[in-house]
């Protein structure tokens, strides 16, 4: 007798470097015999965050499971990639038990929500929910857009003008669809920074939801998986800046990839990494770098001037020791010559 049911799938959205892949690699590390599969979607061509999973890959949760999607916004390619992705894995023997969706930073989950109600997958596949992450420092300073007082002013002076910033739209569209929010990076925060953080969430969401202060991605699956909230039938309570018929315009946008040279030491990149977020706005930085002398390779993400680095795996044999970083910005901020001439001021090892 055929099982007519249908398999939840976990949206995993939130902000730029809010802790979307570190959440979702607990998760794989927690399984406890619960069969997973995974959809990555990466912003920019270099695949940091489905590499980063793959590595911690375990029998519930083997590497091909683990897909990337790196051609666009996924709810922006619905039928190009996201609707073939599902089908491909709902044909995987044995069928996963649950599926993980790590949306980009950059992604507005009220289209993809959207996409489940397509008749390939509808009958085959539900949302059992929607997990937001915000990382409490940056919404408790207002880093979601560029200068939040001037911003409020200008909305004070004129009511009938929406000034928000695109970034703002996206951190709100993320609340307004969720259905449990993790307030990520609380000790960075601190009380007085979680307490406004939650304040803020509270006054964007548009329903009372429940919020759960997380560090290092550390969270028991039974709070947020097994939800059976059916998100795809309770579109009109998860409202959108995007309701309208107008698309979701990833233009405010851009991610170049800059290829770096070996560094000294790491604290040359962090330098210049936190040099490009206060002179240039950058938002976001990801990717590998080559140190001098260490065989492993260094694995380097920063959000705003916030920077982060640890040697994740040795080089291989047959790769190239080549450092690649991802740089995302809003449109008119990318400038590749700056950006590749910051990053290329290392001083190179000596002969």
């Amino acid at each position: 007798m055929t099982d007519l049911k249908k398999v939840p799938v976990t949206v995993v959205t939130g902000f730029l470097g809010s802790g979307k892949t570190t959440l979702i690699r607990h998760l794989i590390e927690t399984t406890e015999g619960r069969r997973l599969a995974v959809i990555v979607n990466e912003f920019g061509d270099v695949g940091v965050d489905g590499e980063i999973l793959k590595s911690c890959a375990i029998p519930d949760c083997p590497a091909e499971n683990i897909v990337e999607l790196a051609n666009g916004c996924i709810c922006c390619t619905v039928a190009d990639d996201f609707i073939p992705t599902i089908e491909a894995l709902m044909a995987l023997d044995p069928l996963p038990d649950h599926i993980l969706i790590e949306t980009s930073g950059l992604a507005l989950p009220k289209p993809l929500l959207k996409a489940f109600d397509w008749p390939a997958i509808r009958s085959r596949v539900t949302v059992d929910g929607v997990i937001a992450l915000a990382d409490a420092e940056a919404v408790a300073a207002g880093r979601f857009a560029p200068n939040v007082a001037a911003v409020d002013a200008e909305r004070l002076a004129d009511d009938s003008i929406d000034h928000e910033t695109p970034l703002s739209e996206v951190f709100e569209d993320q609340i307004s669809c969720a259905d449990i929010i993790l307030l990520t990076k609380p000790d960075l925060a601190g009380s007085e920074g979680v307490a406004k953080a939650k304040e803020i969430i509270a006054a964007e969401a548009p329903r009372p939801l429940p919020v759960i202060e997380v560090a290092e991605g550390v969270v028991d699956p039974r709070v947020i998986l097994g939800l059976e909230a059916a998100a795809e039938d309770d579109l009109e309570a998860r409202p959108s800046h995007h309701d309208t018929p107008h698309d979701h315009d990833h233009e405010d946008f851009e991610s170049i990839v800059v290829n770096i040279p070996e560094l000294v030491e790491p604290a040359q990149l962090v330098r210049a990494i936190e040099g490009l977020a206060n002179d240039h706005n950058i938002l976001r930085v990801k990717g590998y770098a080559s140190v001098a002398g260490k065989p492993m390779r260094l694995l380097v993400q920063a959000v705003g001037a916030r920077v982060r680095h640890q040697y994740d795996r040795p080089w291989k044999s047959d790769e190239a020791r080549q450092g690649r970083l991802v740089v995302i910005a809003e449109h008119d901020d990318i400038r590749r010559d700056v950006i590749e001439a910051a990053l290329a001021t290392q001083p190179t090892p000596a002969e």
